[in-house]
């Protein structure tokens, strides 16, 4: 069975999000917004405060597997850091060079590393000897900076380097996230390394997992925004797995989810960033969802925590009586 990983959304993807999202099922690991590593050394509480899984066993609420990402291009800092959130609970190490924003990069973090398979080999291989043999080591890459030219060499050098595992996101880091994917380059370095290859980009629904299996060659896959616009995703593609049918999960599902999402946001922010986070959700649900849109219609002129909750509860209540209605 494919093994479906949640993907590390810098200022999305926190552990509310994990939590809610796990609980619906068919996600079998997650991977954590990036740390990022300067040359300053993290207290423990600064970890423990991005991660707080680390706290309850290094899984989420639902039990599912959290992995620990960390992102710089200093060997030492990163080898140190792995080394600590090992110590606080962390069961697997991740290392970003996929991230493609331009604060990071300006830094030598994330995908500007893509021009340096020697920085990467350096970071790998210094971390994974830190690290206690039974910890897994994996590492997340894009195709290229401006090219795919270093592509192969790039995977080669984080398998040398020792990762056990990595994730290609099938795209360079100017491309963004714009369509397509190229998968066939995900095949291209499975091909070349003796590691595993997990696909990542551009899977949405059923059917595009089924493009992405056949053309990168890759079972198991790491799905984002395609898991923030139908939770139900991952679920849906483990039961057609298993020969049935895609999960059941209406719009009723979603405004519960969103809720309990709204309500956690409320413990974690000051009043005046509540709102955000919540249209930042349903403006990446509505992509896919009509439901969604009409919702987002109707909430992005509000401000007031009242006025939301008092939103969300009427969707609700309509959303459970056209359910019943259908019963």
């Amino acid at each position: 069975m494919a093994n479906i990983m949640l993907a590390p959304m810098e200022g999305v993807v926190d552990a509310n999000m994990r939590n809610l999202l796990t609980t619906v099922g068919g996600i079998d690991t997650c991977v954590t917004e990036f740390i990022r590593i300067t040359a300053q050394q993290l207290p423990e509480r600064d970890l423990i405060k991005k991660v707080p899984e680390l706290a309850r066993g290094s899984v989420t609420s639902a039990g599912v597997p959290v992995v620990v990402q960390f992102l710089g291009s200093d060997p030492e800092m990163l080898a140190y850091h792995a080394q600590l959130a090992v110590k606080l609970g962390a069961s697997a190490i991740d290392l970003n060079f996929g991230c493609p924003s331009k604060a990071v990069n300006k830094h030598r973090g994330g995908a500007a590393l893509l021009g340096e398979p020697d920085t990467l080999f350096d970071i790998v291989k210094k971390v994974r000897d830190a690290l206690p043999e039974t910890v897994p080591l994996s590492a997340k890459m894009r195709l290229g900076i401006k090219d795919k030219n270093l592509a192969l060499e790039n995977a080669s050098a984080i398998a040398e380097g020792g990762a056990s595992s990595l994730v290609v996101h099938a795209r360079t880091k100017i491309e963004g996230y714009r369509p397509p994917a190229h998968w066939q380059w995900i095949d291209k370095i499975r091909r070349a390394v003796d590691i595993k290859i997990i696909a990542n980009g551009d899977i949405w629904n059923w059917q595009d997992y089924q493009q992405c299996r056949l053309v990168s060659g890759c079972e198991d896959v790491m799905i984002g925004r395609g898991l923030l616009a139908d939770p139900s995703l991952a679920l849906s593609i483990k039961q057609r797995l298993a020969g049935g049918e895609e999960a059941v999960f209406d719009w009723l599902d979603n405004l519960l989810l969103i809720e309990a999402y709204y309500v956690n946001v409320q413990q974690q922010l000051p009043p005046p960033f509540v709102p955000g986070r919540v249209k930042q959700w349903l403006n990446m649900m509505r992509v896919k969802n009509p439901h969604a849109q009409l919702l987002f219609d109707k909430m992005k002129q509000l401000k007031l925590l009242d006025e939301i909750t008092y939103l969300l509860k009427s969707e609700i209540i309509q959303a459970r009586q056209q359910r019943e209605d259908r019963l």
